[in-house]
């Protein structure tokens, strides 16, 4: 059996296609975080970047994304060791980590949907930023 170019390269050898091609569109990474100070926990909120799209699960300006909001990282200009703040289920995390991709991914299962069949998308729960006064009141927990 043929491995995959997620079993042979690592993040680092990827191209950017490759790379790209690893976001599953679950958009988790896409909702707002808040770090505790004294023991640095970060807890997932279910507020949504002002520019993920809730249909899609996808950003609606990713190319401008950073410039757009300041906050927003480019995975790629960070050293791969620190990805331990992603969701266990995030690909770039899981290669990060020594892991293979799950069978839901859509490079696996080779079609986009699997991801929300699984129930790993934010698509059936996140809200609007635009609705929220204040973050701490949407805090969730992942269920794993």
């Amino acid at each position: 059996m043929a491995l995959n170019f997620w079993q042979t390269k690592t993040l680092t050898e990827m191209t950017h296609d490759e790379w790209e091609s690893l976001c599953d569109g679950c958009g988790k990474c896409c909702l707002h975080k808040l770090e505790n100070e004294e023991t640095g926990e970060i807890c997932y909120t279910n507020v949504a970047c002002r520019l993920l799209s809730l249909n899609t699960c996808r950003c609606t300006h990713y190319q401008e994304r950073t410039q757009l909001v300041p906050a927003c990282l480019d995975l790629r200009q960070h050293e791969i060791s620190g990805f331990s703040w992603l969701p266990s289920t995030c690909a770039y995390r899981l290669l990060a980590e020594g892991e293979d991709l799950p069978l839901w991914h859509p490079l696996v299962s080779g079609k986009p949907g699997t991801v929300v069949d699984a129930g790993v998308s934010i698509r059936s729960f996140a809200i609007a930023e635009s609705q929220v006064d204040d973050l701490e009141d949407h805090v969730i927990k992942w269920l794993e």
